[in-house]
């Protein structure tokens, strides 16, 4: 049994067209003959009567009474092959048609920015021979280099101060490491010109560069401890290392017991410094020729 949607196409199918997809409604089962008279008066085919319609463009079968073809959309009333690529062309058009628009402005960007390259370009040469006249006066005058350098170190007084960094044994052989201790040497001398100063490992990392660097001794953490003066006398302050912060006078035993994290310790001329798994420090006036 077919039946006729309400577009006029004849289905076979009675709940969607079987041409156009149409929803057909219940009712319109009673209307199959009237379906049948119409569809075959348009159609290019109707002689055929029921038999399936072969269309001219692509060869397929449609159904008797199609009015247009179900495989590429021929039209069998106008003779007409269906307009696909227009739709996909408008597309292409409209996608085009935008970047056209952000283009448009883009020049425009350019043209106001010349303007301003030219009044500097102008000033340029005339500010030149200006600007080079304060340079030779102020590099002229060597206080403002070598002055900078002299107020830098807030180490008051007329005395120089270094700090020996040596590897000590005894204390290696009383915190007994795992690594292995370097060859005990001549000391290392850091000459002390600031009034506060870092004592620990560098660190590029967290941009740590300690001012008295204790970087061959793992035991040291990157900021163990601080050294702080007023040109006569010096203290030590643990920063919360991880093996502590000792200080011993010489014969003494060596120290077990570190500071107290935060708490300044003033260091005597004879007292010494121990940290990490071998280092000892020694804060003295400078002999002539070491600083």
């Amino acid at each position: 049994m077919t039946v006729v949607c309400p577009e006029g196409h004849t289905s076979q199918s009675t709940d969607y067209c079987d041409v156009c997809g149409t929803p057909i409604p219940a009712g319109a089962s009673a209307a199959e003959p009237a379906g049948t008279g119409p569809v075959a008066t348009s159609s290019a085919e109707s002689p055929a009567g029921g038999s399936p319609v072969t269309c001219p463009n692509c060869g397929d079968l449609s159904p008797s009474g199609s009015l247009f073809c179900e495989n590429c959309g021929y039209d069998f009333t106008t003779g007409t092959t269906a307009p696909p690529p227009p739709p996909a062309s408008s597309l292409d058009l409209a996608g085009l048609s935008a970047p056209q628009q952000p283009s448009q402005p883009v020049p425009a960007a350019p043209a106001p920015s010349p303007p301003p390259l030219d009044p500097p370009s102008q000033a340029t040469p005339s500010q030149d021979p200006p600007s080079l006249d304060p340079p030779p006066s102020a590099g002229a005058p060597a206080p403002s280099p070598g002055g900078g350098g002299l107020s830098a170190p807030p180490v008051p007084g007329d005395d120089t101060w270094v700090a020996e960094i040596w590897v000590d044994p005894d204390w290696y052989a009383h915190e007994q490491p795992e690594d292995p201790m370097p060859s005990a040497g001549l000391p290392g001398l850091v000459t002390l010109r600031q009034r506060s100063l870092l004592v620990g490992r560098p660190s590029q990392s967290r941009g740590i560069r300690p001012d008295v660097d204790c970087g061959s001794d793992p035991g040291v953490s990157r900021r163990h401890c601080q050294l702080t003066t007023d040109g006569l006398r010096w203290w030590v302050e643990d920063l919360g290392s991880s093996n502590g912060t000792f200080v011993a006078a010489t014969g003494d035993p060596l120290p077990d017991v570190p500071l107290t994290q935060g708490v300044r310790r003033e260091i005597e001329e004879s007292d010494r410094v121990y940290i990490g798994a071998w280092t000892r420090l020694v804060i003295r006036k400078a002999l002539p020729g070491e600083a």
